[in-house]
């Protein structure tokens, strides 16, 4: 009959044989790490990584939400506080909303709002109060006449200014709030005895939201509209130098030997940074909105010239769509042999190092607000190398061509200088826009 051996456990479930097998000390790795400085506990590294990781558009994200909470946290004193609430009574309630509504993530759109807020608050509770104090004194049923007659003439008009394209676009929220503000006072009018005085109440806690929100929106850290636009369409600039380059290099790429005897491959290129230009017209429109707006901040005054910059970027959105009309010309499945591609190889190249040349130097010219002087440096040289192309790709070169490579070449070859053209074009808009804008000579 064989023995059997029965491990007793210490009380916490290990056997002691394990506990004397797995037992270690931390000491001896922290000593070894002391003495080569592998790792410091300390606290400016571990913020400057954080830095590092968080873009500036984070940190704007980041600061606009604390300015929301910093004006909320303001306006709700008036509620919370005796002496404010006394004052205005629940009416209080009204500034809380203005905050909410009011405040946006640009200064611009907050002051567009605000004004609108205004505007339409003050014109809508005048005319209320004006239609109130009728009714009353007419008395009777006619009072519900008036009321309602009054009502409908204004609701009318306000919703068919509010469908013309140039209200629409920078006065929708003040005509809506005027048409809310004076169905609440001349229908309250009925109800409440002192109709001017909730008017008023209203008016003041109104004006509170609206003074919060624009003393924290201009005042401490303000996010501008305009900077955001004229950064955003600086940048477009190198997008599509950078596509342009990108497309040209791997149209010309070529493939292996060993690929070559089997097939030739479809160069590609990517498109991304074209489309992103492309669907960008919404958001310059929305930005030059908000800019306008704005008040004289920086290098940007009063009357700045955006609507030239969303002329630019109808150049620009132009641009990006020619360059993606060439993605048919690499995704092709009949492409030009190599020996084809390159013999225009070198003629693309250098009108693609010109484009990108160029448009590196007009995004310098809009980013440092600095005359680049196109008329005179730029625009000569794109006339001379779109002259430079059509003598490449005339016909007498075409025809020598043979198995329709040169139907191939060629739809790329003009594809190339439409693009050149449109270039040619930008740069001008960009000369065009140096007086208006101010900028330096320098």
């Amino acid at each position: 009959m064989g023995s059997t051996v029965i491990s007793i456990p210490d009380g916490e479930g290990v056997t002691l044989k394990e506990k004397k097998r797995f037992q270690f000390s931390l000491q001896p790795i922290i000593s070894y790490l002391r003495e080569h400085k592998k790792i410091q506990f300390s606290l400016p590294p571990i913020v400057s990584y954080l830095r590092e990781k968080t873009t500036k558009h984070d940190m704007r994200k980041l600061m606009h939400s604390v300015k929301v909470g910093i004006a909320l946290v303001l306006v709700s004193l008036i509620y919370l506080l005796d002496p404010l609430y006394g004052q205005v009574g629940d009416n209080a309630m009204w500034a809380i909303m203005t905050v909410v509504v009011m405040f946006e993530f640009f200064a611009g759109a907050t002051l567009s709002k605000g004004l609108n807020r205004a505007i339409g608050t003050v014109l809508g509770g005048g005319l209320g109060c004006l239609a109130a104090g009728l009714a009353e004194q007419v008395g009777g049923i006619g009072d519900i006449i008036i009321v309602g007659i009054s009502v409908f003439i204004l609701a009318a008009l306000a919703t068919y200014t509010r469908l013309m394209p140039k209200i629409k676009k920078r006065y929708d929220y003040g005509v809506m709030i005027f048409l809310l503000t004076f169905n609440l006072v001349v229908v309250s009018g009925i109800r409440v005895e002192k109709v001017l005085q909730l008017a008023r109440e209203r008016l003041l806690t109104i004006g509170m939201g609206f003074a919060i929100c624009i003393f924290i929106s201009l005042l401490i850290f303000p996010i501008w509209a305009s900077d955001e636009l004229h950064d955003s369409m600086a940048s477009k600039f190198e997008d599509l130098a950078h596509s342009i380059e990108g497309c040209l290099e791997g149209y010309f790429k070529f493939v292996s030997e060993k690929e070559s005897n089997e097939k030739e491959s479809k160069p590609t290129a990517n498109f991304s940074s074209c489309k992103s230009v492309l669907n960008s017209k919404l958001k310059d429109e929305s930005l030059a909105n908000f800019a306008k707006w704005e008040p004289w901040h920086g290098k940007f005054g009063l009357y700045y010239p955006w609507g030239q910059y969303l002329q630019i970027g109808e150049h620009l959105r132009e641009l990006a769509a020619t360059i993606i009309s060439m993605q048919g010309c690499l995704q092709s499945p009949r492409q030009p042999s190599t020996t084809v591609r390159h013999s225009f190889k070198e003629p693309c190249e250098a009108v693609g190092s010109l484009l990108a040349w160029t448009l590196r130097q007009l995004r310098e010219s809009m980013l440092k607000m600095r005359v680049c002087h196109a008329g005179d440096s730029i625009v000569p040289k794109l006339k001379s190398m779109r002259l430079e192309l059509s003598l490449v790709i005339s016909p007498s070169k075409l025809a020598t061509i043979e198995n329709g490579d040169g139907f191939a070449i060629a739809t790329f070859m003009f594809l190339l200088m439409e693009i050149v053209e449109k270039v040619e074009e930008l740069a001008k808009e960009v000369d065009e826009l140096a007086e208006p804008a101010g900028f330096s000579t320098r």
